[in-house]
């Protein structure tokens, strides 16, 4: 069973604890703002049929958790506990402000693997690489210093997708 969240989360909106003063300039504040959770949720919450079971974390919780783990390297485990302790992680999953508690338990690793193939991880890269392409050949875009650092996120994902399999 799936529930769509109410909305997607700004920066702004995220709750800091008091005294936590986060970096807008962050790079996963940034590659949050790069990707298309709207589109994310629509395509994903598709991979659930009926209304019976427990409800599934979302799209973004799924995604943001598989992309840091594919940055990293890190292990199911470590994927978890990393999100815990950061709060630049947890926004980029899509918590609603930061707390010192796992946002998922590390079975939930393998569940958001087996609904977001290498495929469909490759679909959502290249649908931002899309994006970024658009977005340079604007006539009103002038080339920033900041795009080259979003070109570099987006060639980062790209080189450590998995391979995906021709046939399947």
């Amino acid at each position: 069973m799936y529930k769509t969240p109410s909305k997607q989360l700004s920066f702004e909106d995220f709750n800091q604890p008091l005294g936590l003063h986060m970096d807008p300039n962050n790079r996963w504040i940034k590659k949050a703002a790069f990707i298309p959770w709207d589109l994310v949720e629509k395509k994903y919450k598709k991979l659930f049929k009926g209304f019976k079971g427990h409800v599934a974390k979302p799209a973004r919780m799924a995604l943001g958790a598989l992309l840091i783990q594919i940055e990293y390297g890190y292990s199911d485990k470590e994927t978890v506990e990393q999100i815990k302790e950061n709060p630049y992680l947890q926004y980029f999953c899509g918590l609603l402000g930061y707390e010192y508690k796992a946002p998922v338990d590390a079975s939930a690793m393998t569940r958001f693997r087996k609904r977001l193939t290498p495929k469909r991880l490759e679909a959502i890269n290249n649908f931002i690489i899309q994006q970024a392409e658009a977005a340079k050949q604007a006539p009103q875009h002038i080339e920033k210093e900041t795009d080259k650092k979003d070109d570099s996120l987006i060639m980062m994902i790209r080189r450590r997708l998995p391979p995906t399999r021709k046939g399947r």
